[in-house]
């Protein structure tokens, strides 16, 4: 399981792996051997390659000494450049001059001529300058390397070793000099600025390297925070045995729809299904019926009223009985007579069946007093940023600020499952445990696309996975959905949800049927 660390935390990490008898020299070996493999994955035909190592004085650039070692094995032509000359007696430079690896050093180069020139040539850039130790604004020799290799016609691949140099790992600001990265490989664990803007955008493909750290390690081991991959997020697909029958998988209501918004149930309803459900039964107004009904030939139906109010929470309350998981909100509209309705339905007293409350659900919740106490215990909240300044009365612009603390702040104070939609989704659990999505795409950032999400959560919780994991499953689900319905399409700008939803049994199969890691 990969984990979000702070560099506080990392150092703690570190700290505790060397007195466990890990040294910093072996963990800057994996590390910089983490780094070339990585780097030797995706780039073909390295013996023709030039890769140009810039290096600054600290463990960032021992790093990418260790890297520059393998890569020169592999066949690679290599020049290292360094910000500040190092120790006389440095192992890591020792061994490159060993191999006859050019090595400039940018104190000693007036106007930066052979940097320039080297940038020149190089296919490959490494960019292992900066650790986590520099604050904001840039100065410097390591400014002056940066905003040359910036300014350069050329345009290599950028590697960036932990965090792209000048992008603060914990909050995400940057340098004017940053250089944007076509991979990072980030060492041991991620680091939150990673995903956050705007250094987000300069971070390109993410890889977790690693450096030796045992896995069970206490100080790792106990970090609250997940980076959801493939592997982890596997874990929770629901077994589909061969003896099953549809109630096997569940019954999911949802509860969703009106007049200016029919296509929300319809896309929510289609979502439940795609992602297992046994049954997804549509309570929808009447007119609405009549407008998605012939999409949906697998759904079966409970109609209501053109206006939800308090006594159409009475006719729901009869289905809880044989409801697995509900869904509560999208495109319900903002009515009056709606928030009556919500308010009637979740303050009746009778148990709820596990609950998904989505969209317009969330905005007319927060009008009812004391809705945190109402709601079935660790019930799943899908807020995007707006919904949660709703809800909590936080600008949207703070909210984007501090994504994880927020949303892991809210789920322990509200008591249930917080889904903080968005780039990087995040999902907190009220125990203090939370999961980030490492994904953002474009294609997502339609109407509809929330719908579809909230019709795989129910879903999944309709098969009898907690709240936490079926968020985890199929946010990741939703993710994927995303990034294959832009590549099938061939532009993230043309993807409409039903796309997405298109594409989920792709992601869905994805995961069952590609290797676990070692």
């Amino acid at each position: 399981m990969q984990k979000i660390v702070t560099i506080e935390e990392m150092i703690r990490i570190e700290k505790a792996a060397e007195a466990a008898g890990h040294s910093y020299a072996q963990m800057m070996e994996r590390a910089g051997k983490s780094l070339a493999d990585a780097l030797l994955a995706r780039i073909s035909g390295i013996k023709d390659k030039h890769v140009l190592v810039l290096a600054g004085s600290g463990n960032n650039g021992g790093d990418g000494l260790v890297a520059a070692r393998w890569l020169a094995e592999a066949g690679a032509t290599l020049a290292i450049y360094l910000t500040k000359d190092r120790s006389e007696d440095d192992p890591y430079l020792a061994a490159l001059r060993d191999l006859g690896i050019l090595i400039a050093v940018g104190e000693q180069d007036q106007r930066s001529r052979v940097l320039k020139l080297q940038l020149g040539r190089a296919d490959v850039v490494v960019d292992a300058v900066l650790g986590t130790g520099f604050k904001l604004p840039l100065k410097g020799i390591a400014r002056q390397v940066l905003k040359v290799a910036k300014q350069s016609r050329t345009r290599p691949y950028v590697v960036a070793v932990d965090c792209p140099s000048g992008l603060n790992c914990d909050t995400g600001e940057i340098a004017k000099e940053t250089l944007a990265a076509d991979l990072t490989v980030t060492l041991a664990a991620a680091k939150p600025g990673l995903f956050l803007f705007p250094g987000a955008e300069y971070v390109g493909e993410l890889v977790v390297g690693d450096i030796g750290l045992p896995p069970d390690q206490e100080e790792l081991a106990s970090i609250k925070t997940e980076l959801v991959t493939a592997e982890s997020a596997r874990q929770w697909l629901p077994a589909r045995p061969i003896s099953a029958h549809k109630g096997t998988f569940g019954r999911a209501l949802i509860v969703a729809g009106s007049i200016h918004y029919p296509g929300a149930a319809a896309l929510a309803g289609r979502a439940a299904y795609l992602a297992g459900a046994g049954l997804v039964t549509l309570a929808v107004p009447a007119t609405v019926q009549n407008m998605i009904a012939g999409g949906l030939p697998e759904c079966t139906w409970l109609p209501l009223a053109e206006t939800l109010d308090e006594a159409t929470a009475d006719i729901l309350a009869v289905e809880w009985e044989r409801t697995q998981a509900l869904l509560l909100g999208p495109g319900f509209g903002l009515k009056s007579t709606t928030a009556s309705f919500l308010r009637a339905l979740i303050g009746a007293g009778t148990p709820l069946p596990p609950a998904v409350v989505d969209a317009d659900g969330l905005k007319l919740m927060a009008r009812v007093e004391g809705w945190e106490s109402m709601l079935p215990q660790g019930s799943v909240l899908t807020p995007h940023p707006g919904e949660m300044s709703v809800l909590t009365g936080i600008p949207t612009e703070e909210i984007q600020e501090h994504r994880s603390e927020l949303a892991t702040e809210k789920a322990a104070e509200w008591g249930h499952i917080v889904v903080l939609k968005g780039a990087f989704t995040v999902i907190a659990h009220p125990d203090g445990r939370s999961a980030l999505i490492p994904i953002a795409t474009p294609a997502l950032a339609r109407a509809g696309t929330g719908d579809v999400l909230a019709g795989l959560l129910v879903g999944y919780r309709a098969q009898g996975l907690p709240g936490f994991e079926a968020s985890i499953l199929g946010c990741y689900i939703h993710a994927r959905a995303g990034l294959l319905a832009a590549q099938a399409i061939g532009t993230a700008a043309s993807v409409l949800a039903g796309d997405v939803a298109a594409a989920v049994p792709r992601a869905i199969a994805e995961l069952e049927h590609s290797p676990p890691a070692n």
